[in-house]
């Protein structure tokens, strides 16, 4: 193979997993200021198989053909001009270019010196690359829009996905009393992460069980079972719903306000000073990291199969290079 080719998954069409194939394209080059990554793993989102089927980013990506993915665990291969943060070797991992197009489904991609960060040092790449889209999803809902202080009462719906599993141990960090909801079989596991309790969605409606809430984390969204605006209900005067999956609608707005608490939509922003931060919490021993299955990168359709059939404990990763 010519050193200037690579393998990644394309897909030149919207659909189903089997739209995406692996092809022979040609590897990026790195402008100034960016660095050349060659992709050890590639962690797997909700995201990517929404923007597969024409949701998600696709307003963003346009029409097909492109290569998804934004969760990367790596090697710098090569520096651009003026990059002094990393060098040629480093071990790293990064949500890059987030919601534009990253390529992260590919032997090599190409991204900003600083939206990386040094990838944990207790973390194989397959678990690094689990990591960066998910959890800067939580540490930014939890950490810097909620602003979320020790001893408040913080419900997460949908905790023991990628993005709750770590938003339920970074409320913790915090100092919050976490509330998670999940199916019962999951319920030791978050306890363990540091949830004070836990909901069985499958047989108790939240808003029936819980009251006198400061902050939700609204992983789930309005389109299943309303459960944006249930989460309203058990929100104390002035508090707020950070609603992530489908954002604020008007009608949303409206009754948060007529209930006398806020509420906010979100969507997470490349941060590599905040990688590195949770890094840190990682290699401390403070946060863990679920991996539940890796595919080859040839798989990625089996892979996006798998997560689109739900139930996934943590992440899903492809492993591309050794």
């Amino acid at each position: 193979m010519s050193a200037e080719m690579m393998r990644a998954v394309v897909q030149d069409t919207f659909g189903g997993p089997e739209v995406l194939r692996v092809e022979q394209v040609a590897r990026p080059v790195p402008l100034p200021t960016e660095v050349l990554v060659r992709v050890h793993a590639a962690g797997i989102n909700p995201v990517d198989w929404k923007t597969r089927g024409g949701s998600g980013m696709a307003g963003l990506l346009g029409e097909p053909p492109f290569t998804l993915g934004w969760d990367v665990s790596g090697v710098v291969a090569e520096v651009g001009f003026g990059v002094t943060t990393l060098k040629v070797g480093d071990e790293v991992y990064g949500m890059p270019w987030f919601p534009r197009v990253a390529n992260a489904y590919a032997e090599y991609v190409t991204a900003p010196a600083r939206q990386w960060a040094r990838k944990p040092a207790t973390l194989d790449h397959a678990h690094a690359a689990a990591v960066p889209l998910a959890a800067l999803t939580a540490w930014q809902a939890v950490v810097d829009t909620a602003q979320v202080q020790a001893g408040q009462r913080v419900l997460i719906t949908a905790a023991a996905g990628g993005v709750g599993h770590f938003a339920v141990q970074f409320a913790r960090h915090l100092g919050a009393h976490v509330i998670a909801t999940a199916s019962a079989a999951r319920h030791p596991w978050l306890k363990e992460l540091g949830a004070d309790e836990a909901i069985d969605y499958t047989t108790t409606r939240f808003e029936e069980a819980v009251a006198d809430v400061d902050v939700v984390i609204d992983l789930v969204g309005d389109a299943h079972d309303s459960t944006s605006a249930r989460s309203l209900k058990v929100l104390r005067p002035g508090g707020l719903l950070v609603a992530i999956p489908q954002g604020v609608s008007p009608e949303l707005a409206q009754a948060a306000e007529a209930a006398g608490v806020r509420v906010t939509p979100f969507l997470v922003e490349p941060d590599g000073t905040a990688l590195t931060t949770i890094a840190g919490l990682i290699d401390g021993g403070e946060v863990a990291v679920e991996v539940e299955q890796t595919f080859p990168l040839e798989q990625a359709g089996a892979a996006h199969a798998r997560g689109e059939a739900g139930r996934t404990r943590g992440k899903l990763v492809l492993t591309v290079t050794n």
